[in-house]
């Protein structure tokens, strides 16, 4: 991935384990990375399984449970453990790596005009066989405690009528430029022969 100022990836159809390492990787080498719709990043395996892993998980307790560990609910709170896990967190160099890393669910409001990424090494559909079970974090999240899952998918409901709106206008737009180049080729095909001439 080569640098650049942020890179947004859109955490839909990604599987966990694998867009973590990924992340975790370019956050250690000074790349700000943000992760939209961490509610729809996908992890192997059937449900059940999945659930049986996380109630081990939340069983895991200190004698006095405000001592840790804590049990975040939220996609972007599970899916940030798992990076975390992946970076020496407890190091200068690994707390200021987390510090370029930021998660959220849905695509709240910067970042829905912004161009988002997809990582294909991460994709399910490129790296699951396509009869292999999988879970859907969010489905995981709510059987858990986490309570924004429909907030968050009338939000999402919205921006997406925005963002249709938005690109239809684009298109219609897009035509226009077109067909005003087209009106003006005539005049202009001496000017771009002069141009081809000297090089441009």
């Amino acid at each position: 991935m080569a640098f650049e100022k942020e890179v947004v990836i859109d955490g839909k159809g990604h599987l966990l384990g694998r867009l973590a390492s990924i992340v975790a990787k370019q956050i250690l080498n000074g790349q700000k990375v943000t992760v939209v719709r961490c509610e729809d990043i996908n992890i192997a395996g059937p449900y059940f399984r999945n659930k049986l892993r996380f109630m081990a998980y939340m069983r895991k307790s200190a004698v006095n449970p405000t001592h840790g560990p804590f049990h975040f609910r939220a996609p972007s709170r599970q899916f940030f453990r798992v990076i975390r896990g992946m970076v020496p967190h407890k190091t200068p160099r690994g707390a200021a790596a987390l510090e370029r890393l930021k998660l959220f669910e849905g695509i709240p409001s910067p970042y829905d005009v912004k161009k988002r990424m997809v990582v294909p090494s991460a994709l399910r559909v490129l790296r699951l066989g396509p009869s292999r079970k999988y879970t859907v974090l969010k489905r995981l999240s709510s059987e858990f405690g986490w309570k924004y899952e429909g907030v968050v998918e009338r939000l999402e409901e919205k921006r997406k009528v925005k963002s249709h709106a938005f690109y239809e206008k684009k298109k219609a737009l897009l035509r226009l430029k077109k067909k005003a180049a087209s009106n003006v080729s005539k005049e202009l095909a001496p000017v771009q022969q002069k141009l081809a001439s000297l090089g441009y």
